[in-house]
């Protein structure tokens, strides 16, 4: 009998994906709008994403060759890590102050927590939040157009549109506002989603969920704008939302793998999204969400288990 059945070790559940094929759906994703970015700013934009991927893959081998581990470079994470964080940051930002972003990434972020598959949470919007940290001038400095001025998000939310400044909401939709490298043009980052979605890279609840959530927070608690369709449409196309939601928040290794926890995720996401936008310091505030709700994502598994198949609710007699 024992020659019959050969059990092997699990997974039993096999999938031909690989994760070097989807890191590389994820960079060809983001191809619109990393091309958007570089048409929208310029070569310095290009140089970024450069001197971002090329850094945060050397860095990655390096350490693992030094610290006698497999090189896993190939697997293309470090890649994405360093296309991510270049369209998180803006075109006029020093490349010196890149650099010390993607050490933080790779480094510290992810390396030290084991590699890729053990970082807690994601690390180009960990090296992100801490280059805010370190260089708030720097990060919160952006230029359009040759012209330095706020982002349509600080109009919107400081009220200035009274003063002369005005957000425009078709600009906000193509991309042709001021901000970091890869947020502008909604347009490009849906059609960078709607693939990741056609090729089953992603699943909509996550990003539904999302900015769902954060639409009927913004309906209901933004200050002086309650059930504005106007106002929540540009905050919908304006900041690093519609990025994150798609591209972030659905990470592999910091997202719930439970059907229940994706949708826990996602209302977490929305809500502490509209929080940090409508009541706190700064206008933006999807990358201190993300983070903050990749670290709550084992109390959230923890708390939404799918059914065991073939369990049945145990049903309590009532006492005659």
């Amino acid at each position: 009998m024992s020659d019959l059945y050969n059990v092997s070790t699990s997974p039993h559940v096999r999938h031909k994906d690989s994760t070097t094929g989807i890191m590389r759906d994820v960079l060809f994703a983001l191809l619109p709008a990393s091309a958007f970015g570089v048409y929208n700013f310029g070569l310095k934009a290009f140089i970024l994403i450069i001197v971002s991927i090329v850094t945060c893959v050397a860095t990655e081998a390096a350490y693992e060759y030094f610290m006698h581990k497999k090189i896993t470079v190939l697997d293309l994470s470090a890649a994405v890590t360093g296309l991510l964080l270049a369209l998180n940051v803006p075109s006029t930002l020093p490349v010196g102050m890149l650099i010390i972003g993607c050490f933080f990434a790779i480094i510290i972020v992810k390396q030290l927590f084991g590699g890729l598959g053990q970082n807690f949470m994601n690390p180009a919007l960990a090296a992100r939040c801490f280059l805010l940290i370190s260089f708030t001038g720097r990060m919160t400095t952006f230029t359009y157009d040759g012209v330095t001025g706020a982002t349509p998000l600080a109009i919107l939310k400081g009220g200035t549109e009274v003063a002369g400044m005005t957000t425009n909401l078709w600009n906000m939709f193509i991309g042709a506002i001021g901000g970091t490298i890869g947020e502008t043009s909604v347009i490009a980052l849906l059609f960078g989603a709607a693939y990741l979605l056609v090729k089953k890279v992603i699943h909509i609840r996550i990003p539904a969920t999302y900015i769902a959530s954060f639409a009927v927070f913004i309906l209901l608690f933004a200050p002086g704008h309650q059930f504005d369709i106007e106002f929540l449409a540009k905050e919908l196309c304006g900041g690093g939302l519609i990025l994150g939601a798609f591209f972030m928040a659905t990470d592999y290794v910091t997202s719930p793998i439970t059907s229940n926890g994706k949708i826990v995720y996602g209302i977490l996401l929305g809500f502490l999204t509209g929080l940090f936008r409508m009541f706190g310091g700064s206008a933006e505030g999807v990358s201190y969400a993300i983070i903050i709700s990749n670290m709550l994502v084992p109390l959230i598994e923890k708390y939404t288990p799918p059914k065991s198949f073939g369990k049945r609710k145990v049903k309590k007699e009532v006492a005659k």
